[in-house]
């Protein structure tokens, strides 16, 4: 947790220099929470000193529970929102009555002994109030001049210090300036503090809003379980919850932590994780997560992951990441920044000597003025909150659909997406086969075929195995004992059992084995046709029958791809299955683009190809044997259920098994980008727009000198803008369809 960051500068100062300490290897700030997260091999103490250093104050964040970190953090902000309203009250008690006085009283001037004294006597509050109310602004401007650099608060300490020290020259030696010059500027001084404390604790208060899908995430965790110990059900805290505890769970009570259902039947709501408005049936041997919801029956089950190992605590994390991460644009403004703060110095300085040598008189107090108003209208504040407070929101919005974005790389390359890879088998199907047809030859039966099929698939973890052993379970055959099984990638598996040499697979396999199929490729052809995957079935070198498959459709599979394309997205189905299959589901599921017979190693080889035609390309797939093209590809989406959330080599992790989740996923990043960029633009426009008026640029036309008043609180509520533009994301509405 770090104090005393207040721009895009204070960033890049810090990252660098938690990134010079010997051990980090990656240093990412976010300015929005004013956290910091670094890892590599370093001790804390390490980073804490690197951060003192640079200038500012910083503290290990609480390593407890999410709720206690999340409750420190709040407090620190409330305790910082308090202190900033009652710092803002001090500067506008003075500044106020003081401004009012030169509008309606009279000129702010030093001509006569008393006017001396009086003015010395608030030149003295004012002292005060930059003490009380300015204190952090000097104190920050020093330590960065300390360390050679500058940054906000170096803007705001040289303009109102400038105006309060030619105002205490005026005070104490008006000879020395032109009697047009003997003007006093503390109403400035003051009013500035006192409106940048009120952006700064208003900007606070809007903050807070934009970390509500943390709080909701955090707010699923069930305080408390009742677990099965010696006999008795008793209600312990969720830390003191064991791997294999047995919990029970009643209607309308949350689920504690992930687990495997051991008895009992209820229905559970997703929706808050996955984004799926249908409860969910649960019965024995069933998975639940934490922190969803048992709508019906009162279920037993043993606990599978606890703690930070849960679905939920991963998610959390993986959402906090995501938002502390910055996109490729949001560098831009650090960098930006970095430079920013010297440029507009130097710009004052030019200013004031611009003033001074062609201005009218008093040339003196003009200069003041323009060199003082350009400091304070350039401060870069907003500059720094405009990617941070969009992506927090944006990243938010996407886990309340059931979106995992991992980093701001993806949110942000995902809304340059032209082409979308799509698997087949579990991405656009439901990955869950059933054996549709059982044909055999000669003197084989179909209990025969089947009972050795799954008998050497019962080895192997395929979806098209499963559905094997699946189908002979339901016919009440038994399987025996296999030897020497081997999967072969692409072709198929070959296995003993019996004493028999068994082959199941696809048509490459029985002709590298020499098996004549005879009139069965025709057979083959007619199920591949009804989007059926056959595999042939041998015996000792002799073909013995064939075993259908099918994988149905998802229901809103037809309609999310139709989605993707309505968005002018090339989507292209790649899978291992024969040409005839590929076909079949690519009609079904609207894709004229496809690509049968893949293997694994060869999907990346297609992402690439896509990317040399100039595509962005996105792919998804199960986040297993798809795992090379998921890396490779520009943004890798991984098809998640819920629980299997932390698979590493997907940017994106949809937590539904909808392909609606690709189109929410887009829309989000470009909506979230679209926001950055008006933020960026806002802010960097308005730095840029406003200091050629304060310099002065208007005054030789039109007679008009900016104050540094109003500079002071239009730089105030330009991160206040940014802040209420980034929270406008809260209300977009991700699903489409």
């Amino acid at each position: 947790m770090i104090e005393g960051a207040s721009c895009a500068s204070c960033v890049e100062k810090i990252e660098s220099a938690l990134k010079n300490v010997p051990g980090v290897e990656q240093a990412e700030m976010n300015l929005a929470e004013r956290t910091v997260s670094v890892a590599g091999n370093v001790s804390a103490e390490d980073l804490i000193k690197a951060v003192e250093k640079a200038g500012y104050q910083a503290k290990v964040a609480l390593s407890g529970s999410e709720d206690d970190v999340l409750a420190e953090r709040e407090e620190a902000e409330w305790a910082y929102y308090k202190r900033l309203m009652w710092e803002m009250a001090i500067a506008l008690a003075l500044g106020v009555p003081l401004m009012a006085y030169g509008i309606f009283v009279g000129e702010m001037t030093v001509a006569t002994t008393m006017e001396r004294a009086a003015w010395f006597v608030v030149g003295l509050l004012t002292m005060g109030v930059m003490v009380v109310s300015g204190r952090h602004f000097y104190l920050g401007a020093w330590k960065s001049f300390q360390n050679h650099s500058a940054n906000m608060d170096t803007l705001i300490a040289l303009g109102t210090g400038t105006a309060w020290l030619y105002s205490m020259v005026v005070v104490f030696f008006p000879d020395v300036v032109p009697l047009m010059a003997r003007h006093v500027y503390f109403e400035a001084t003051a009013m500035i503090i006192g409106l940048i404390d009120l952006g700064l604790a208003l900007e606070i208060k809007a903050r807070g809003r934009t970390s509500e899908a943390i709080k909701r995430l955090i707010g699923l965790q069930a305080k408390t379980a009742r677990v099965v110990r010696h006999g008795q059900e008793v209600d312990i805290v969720i830390e003191q919850v064991l791997l294999g505890d047995v919990v029970r769970v009643r209607p309308g009570e949350k689920i504690p932590v992930d687990g495997e259902v051991i008895e009992g039947h209820t229905a559970v709501d997703e929706s808050m994780l996955t984004g799926e408005p249908m409860p969910v049936e649960k019965a024995e041997g069933d998975e639940v997560v934490a922190g969803t919801i048992n709508k019906a029956g009162s279920i037993l089950f043993k606990a599978t992951r606890v703690g930070k190992d849960t679905a939920l605590a991963q998610i959390i994390q993986m959402v906090k990441r995501a938002q502390n991460s910055k996109p490729p644009i949001g560098r831009l403004a650090d960098v930006i920044a970095a430079y920013f703060v010297p440029v507009i110095m130097m710009i004052a300085i030019v200013s004031a000597l611009v003033w001074l040598n062609f201005g009218p008189e008093p040339a003196v107090a003009y200069a003041v003025v323009s060199a003082t108003t350009v400091l304070i209208i350039a401060c870069p504040c907003a500059l720094g909150l405009a990617t941070p407070m969009s992506v927090m929101v944006g990243v938010g919005k996407a886990a309340e659909a059931g979106v995992l974005i991992r980093n701001g790389g993806a949110l942000q390359t995902a809304s340059k997406i032209s082409a979308m890879i799509l698997d087949k088998t579990g991405t656009i199907t439901l990955g869950s086969p059933k054996v549709t047809d059982v044909l055999v030859t000669g003197s084989y039966h179909e209990q025969d075929v089947l009972k050795l099929a799954a008998t050497m698939e019962s080895g192997s973890e395929h979806p098209l195995a499963l559905a094997i052993v699946e189908s002979a379970n339901e016919r009440g055959i038994e399987t025996g004992k296999f030897t020497r099984f081997q999967a072969i990638t692409g072709h198929g598996v070959q296995a003993e059992v019996e004493g028999k040499r068994l082959l199941l697979g696809n048509e490459k396999l029985m002709r590298e084995h020499g098996i004549e199929l005879g009139h069965f490729v025709e057979k083959a052809e007619a199920l591949a046709a009804e989007a059926k995957t056959p595999m042939y079935f041998a015996v000792n070198h002799q073909l013995a029958g064939m075993i259908a498959v099918a994988d149905p459709i998802k229901e809103d599979s037809v309609a999310a791809i139709q989605r993707l394309r309505r968005n002018g997205i090339r989507v292209v189905m790649l899978t291992g299955d024969n040409q005839a299959t590929a076909k079949a589901v690519a009609e079904k599921a609207g894709i004229d683009e496809y690509f049968a017979e893949v293997l694994p190693e060869d999907k990346s080889r297609k992402v690439q190809e896509l990317q040399m035609e100039g595509e962005v390309v996105g792919m998804t797939g199960d986040g297993i044997n798809d795992a090379p093209a998921l890396a490779i590809a520009n943004v890798g989406f991984a098809i998640g259920t819920g629980t299997d959330v932390a698979i590493e080599s997907a940017d994106i992790t949809l937590m539904r098994g909808s392909l609606h989740g690709l189109a929410d996923a887009i829309a989000v990043s470009k909506a979230t980008l679209r926001n950055i960029k008006q933020n960026l633009f806002g802010a960097f426009i308005y730095n840029m727009a406003g200091v050629p008026f304060a310099a002065g640029v208007l005054y030789p036309f039109f007679g008009l000198l900016l104050s540094p008043v109003i500079a002071g609180a239009a730089m105030a509520f330009s991160s206040l803008t940014v802040v209420t533009n980034a929270n406008r994301l809260r209300l977009f509405q991700v699903h489409q369809h």
